[in-house]
């Protein structure tokens, strides 16, 4: 589904990105891992279309994504989560969840997704009608994923979705990225700096490091290297 292909993005004379290849699979969790400063949200903006790439490709579902809008890269199927919870706190949960969905024109599937995203997070059904700015920062992160996931796509972008949230919440947005992989075929690219809880869910992943891949392969076997995770990982 997602292929990047030796993608360098640089800004100004800084190479964020120097030569990274990365390969993901329909229905699979990668996982970005490395250190503050490593490229990973680059990675992140440069596959939906905020920041282009200076070279090399970047190809979703057969389609080249180098040179297409922003918005046009939504409505193919690709959302995108950034760091730091970033919903409309003037505006009710429901308000920023009909945000999510602002360019689909099936006001009966929207309202089925409505009750999918209330499935997923019991939280914001309580919250529903209530202004965004009363979440905890735990809802918040939950607010974000589900107004992602209200646009129905195929492709999740998360960046950094366990930042300063306590185990017991990042343990349950884990939990429900692996619900929609395994029911939903979603394909998932995780920017974490968490890296074992990571890969505890990831099917794959790699290491980023100075913009450069250092390491890649099953999350299981990089789990398993005791001198990768000493090196970068920090656990």
């Amino acid at each position: 589904m997602l292929e990047i292909d030796d993608v360098v993005t640089t800004y100004g004379a800084v190479r964020a990105l120097d030569g990274v290849s990365l390969s993901a699979d329909e229905g699979t969790i990668t996982a970005v891992l490395g250190a503050n400063g490593a490229g990973k949200t680059t990675l992140l903006r440069t596959v939906n279309g905020l920041v282009r790439p200076r070279g090399g490709r970047v190809v979703y579902d057969g389609r080249d994504l180098s040179r297409i809008a922003v918005e046009k890269v939504v409505q193919l199927g690709v959302a995108h989560v950034p760091e730091g919870r970033g919903v409309i706190t003037e505006l009710t949960v429901d308000e920023n969840l009909r945000l999510g969905a602002l360019w689909r024109g099936d006001r009966r599937g929207m309202q089925t997704s409505f009750g999918e995203m209330f499935d997923l997070f019991p939280p914001l059904a309580e919250r529903r009608w209530r202004s965004a700015d009363t979440l905890s920062g735990g809802e918040r992160q939950m607010l974000a994923v589900a107004r992602a996931l209200m646009s129905r796509p195929r492709l999740l972008l998360l960046d950094e979705p366990s930042l300063g949230l306590a185990p017991r919440v990042s343990a349950q947005i884990v939990a429900t990225l692996r619900t929609l992989r395994d029911e939903q075929s979603l394909t998932v690219v995780l920017v974490e700096q968490n890296a074992r809880s990571a890969l505890s869910v990831a099917d794959q992943a790699i290491v980023l490091n100075l913009g450069r891949v250092v390491a890649r392969g099953p999350a299981a076997e990089l789990a398993a290297d005791e001198k990768l995770r000493h090196a970068y990982l920090g656990f």
